[in-house]
């Protein structure tokens, strides 16, 4: 079992409490996000979890914990974002800077291999035009080299949600850079170009647009062939059918909740109500066996199975 830390919220960022409070109680309890009376017990013994996949944009304060991970014989990588984005897109993230250097941190610490660098998602727009693209992917492609092997790249998805939330923006003018085709070849071309200056291998997420003319494959950023190179195991390579056809990433759960990570990016699928992260925010408890909530009431499923963690 592959275990997602999570496509719907920054745990590392503003859960890493709770998660390492799950971790000695060796299982969560996650909602099914589309009926949330649907339960699962989630365990997260060593001998259950092939991997954890943590994405963020800020996992210092998951650092201090990573060595317990490891004497645990968990295995991780991280999925982590920095795309450098003015705070007409990102409210509330890292300057792009020191979000570097946490990343440089980390990555000596745990490998460069399992620090994957995530430029996404990419939005056209008239404060991040094809020319601030190139700019600050290669700024910050200087800094992270030497530190990853990889840069993984995805397009904006303008869902209603999301483009209600941009049009709030004033002044704001963004476009689909997937419908015209010359400007996406531009870009692609010089992200490539730019990513192997800097040694570093560049895939697409979850893109149905092919862009092998410019040298840009599809990757999976839950990656079956990464773990089992870093890691020396095997696991599953079934696609995930709970994402969209165009991803290419292997079956994982993911433990997240959308609509709770509290960065503010205005061009977010996953937190689409600002107000809507913050209250739920408000329901964390550290101690709950859910990521939003109480566990109040599901105590069968706390007691159902034996927890055996003998370095607990």
């Amino acid at each position: 079992m592959i275990i997602s830390a999570s496509r719907r919220t920054d745990i590392p960022a503003f859960y890493s409490e709770w998660f390492i409070n799950r971790i000695k109680s060796g299982f969560l309890l996650t909602r099914n996000p589309f009926n949330a009376n649907q339960v699962k017990r989630v365990s997260l013994l060593p001998d259950d979890v092939d991997a954890i996949v943590f994405w963020t944009r800020n996992p210092k304060k998951l650092l201090p914990h990573l060595e317990y991970l490891d004497q645990l014989g968990l295995r991780y990588y991280f999925q982590y974002t920095i795309t450098g984005y003015s705070k007409t897109l990102e409210t509330n993230t890292l300057h792009p800077l020191k979000a570097i250097d946490i990343f440089k941190e980390l990555s000596v610490k745990i490998g460069k291999e399992k620090v994957i660098w995530r430029y996404d998602p990419i939005i056209l727009s008239n404060v991040t035009p094809i020319p601030e693209h190139l700019r600050l992917f290669e700024k910050i492609a200087s800094l992270l080299s030497g530190y990853t092997n990889q840069v993984v790249i995805s397009f904006a998805d303008l869902y209603k949600k999301t483009e209600t939330n941009l049009d709030k923006v004033d002044g704001l003018e963004y476009s689909d850079i997937l419908h015209n085709e010359k400007e996406l070849n531009n870009l692609c071309a010089g992200l490539k170009e730019i990513a192997e200056k800097y040694k570093m291998d560049i895939t697409t997420c979850a893109e149905e647009v092919n862009l092998k003319s410019t040298g840009i494959e599809h990757g999976k950023c839950i990656d079956d062939r990464l773990i089992e190179s870093i890691f020396d195991i095997k696991v599953t390579n079934s696609k995930d059918q709970g994402q969209r056809s165009e991803c290419g990433c292997v079956k994982s759960i993911d433990i997240g909740m959308y609509n709770s990570c509290l960065h503010g990016c205005i061009y977010c699928y996953a937190t689409y109500q600002k107000n809507g992260a913050l209250e739920n925010y408000k329901k964390h408890d550290p101690e709950s066996p859910f990521l939003i909530g109480s566990g109040e009431g599901y105590e069968h499923f706390v007691n159902s199975i034996p927890i055996q963690n003998s370095l607990l």
